[in-house]
């Protein structure tokens, strides 16, 4: 598409290369006049390098790919992939459909080599809008350069997040002499620097906590340190994962969390965390059963620490440890431990690139200053110009994050792009109903061979 002046224009910008926006770049691919441009300040894709450990696998099956939900056939599947590298029979025999971490990130790098769309080593500096178009100011390969397009698809993902109580000793690791403390995603650069320590204390309750335990309790007593894992969770808790449940990743619960009034929304989130932050069951029983192992020659030099919260941290270098404070919330106690290191698998969390600043007025926000994002994953204050992805877990659900939702999403957006169905956009697959029947209606409709019919609410805006 071009202007009158000649000056070509985009559909659309998708700025940040993660899972979710090279899905939405392999399915624009084959889209027949459909022209995005996707931009990324990264040299490549690199899908979490601090945590591809060897055994890691994700937590949902191959099927949630780049593309499949949305197109089975698509040459950018993760089958096709295994395919043309010659993995597939491997794949097979393996009988696991959960593919390695660092297998998903090959496929995703296998994916973005082919993609014209995508342009890596590419920074967005700002962004303006006049005259129904967007201004992108970009930095690339080739120096700067001014871009414009009539949408945006926002997906530059979640940053890593430090509880404020433990900011004084990462600030304080990154001077001379400050210690060893860090987020988790920088866990296998500074893995041989923690091992040469006589502590290691571990923060965080999900996954990734879970992981880097786990990797690190092999070689307890080849390296003796002594291994702490706080979280203040009431238990390691693991993700819930049956089939009822797994139901709520679907187009119905998202419909009906959308309904739902912003604070009880705020609300579930909070209580819903088993749902997408729990462990993966299998992990925890590997963990139990290495300990076991372990215990047979003698005592296992670990403590596990529940309903910890950490209120406070300080580096000491005089005797070359952290000192932190911690209270037990449940009996209502504060206690402190010392560690040498410390790591903390504390999450991550979404934070508002600095190039927003200029187009302020274009965003829909809510009460609270977030984005007030619609139904069809817009927030501009006019339907369908703005989308976001992984940035909505306060309007959309749990399932914002979920990698299995991704190429629906996805679907949803280039339809509310293009005011057509490219690809199928299912609008109900679940056996039960999440909302109270529709009195108006009578009995609640039976669910059939391809679910009951329900309506998919366009750029309807939360409240």
């Amino acid at each position: 598409m071009s202007t009158p002046t000649g000056v070509h224009v985009f559909d659309f910008a998708g700025i940040g290369v993660g899972p979710f926006n090279l899905g939405l770049a392999a399915l624009s691919e084959p889209v027949d006049g459909l022209d995005g441009v996707f931009l990324e300040q990264r040299d490549s894709f690199d899908w979490h390098p601090g945590m591809m450990l060897e055994l890691a696998h994700l937590q949902v099956p191959f099927m949630a790919d780049l593309v499949t939900m949305a197109d089975p056939t698509s040459p950018f599947s993760f089958l096709n992939f295994l395919k043309q590298t010659g993995r597939l029979y491997r794949f097979y025999i393996r009988e696991n459909f959960y593919p390695l971490r660092a297998e998903y990130n090959q496929y995703c790098q296998w994916v973005a080599g082919q993609l014209r769309s995508v342009r890596f080593s590419t920074s967005v500096l700002d962004i303006t809008y006049e005259d129904g178009v967007y201004h992108l100011a970009v930095v690339g390969p080739g120096g700067p350069e001014g871009l414009l397009a009539r949408r945006l698809v926002l997906g530059t993902g979640t940053l890593p997040y430090v509880p404020e109580s433990c900011h004084g000793i990462v600030s304080a690791a990154a001077t001379d002499d400050g210690g060893l403390a860090f987020h988790n995603t920088d866990y296998l650069a500074k893995k041989s620097e923690l091992q040469a320590r006589r502590s290691i204390t571990i923060v965080g309750s999900g996954q990734s906590a879970a992981e880097i335990y786990y990797d690190l309790l092999q070689e307890i007593d080849i390296h003796g340190y002594q291994l702490k894992w706080v979280t203040r969770s009431g238990q390691f808790f693991p993700l819930e994962y049956t089939k009822l449940t797994l139901e709520m990743t679907s187009p119905e619960y998202v419909d009906y969390f959308h309904g739902l009034p912003p604070n009880q929304r705020d609300c579930l989130i909070t209580s819903q965390k088993n749902l997408y932050k729990g462990i993966d069951a299998e992990l925890i029983d590997a963990i139990y059963d290495l300990l076991y192992t372990k215990s047979l020659a003698g005592r296992v030099d670990t403590r596990l620490l529940t309903h910890s919260s950490v209120t406070g941290a300080v580096w000491d270098p005089v005797v070359g440890s952290h000192t932190l404070q911690l209270r037990h919330e449940e009996q209502d106690s504060d206690y402190k431990l010392t560690s040498e290191a410390v790591i903390l698998a504390t999450g991550y969390t979404y934070r508002e690139p600095a190039f927003l600043a200029n187009i302020q007025d274009r965003i829909a926000r809510d009460t609270d200053g977030r984005f007030a994002v619609a139904r069809n994953y817009s927030t501009g204050v006019e339907p369908g110009e703005i989308f976001v992805q992984n940035a909505e877990l306060h309007t959309h659900g749990f399932v914002t994050p979920d990698l299995g939702m991704g190429a629906y999403r996805n679907s949803c957006i280039i339809s509310e792009i293009t005011g057509r169905e490219p690809y199928l956009v299912e609008r109900s697959i679940a056996f039960q109903q999440f909302g109270a029947p529709d009195p108006a209606l009578g009995a609640s409709p039976t669910v059939g061979k391809f679910g009951a019919a329900r309506p998919f609410r366009g750029a309807e805006v939360p409240a």
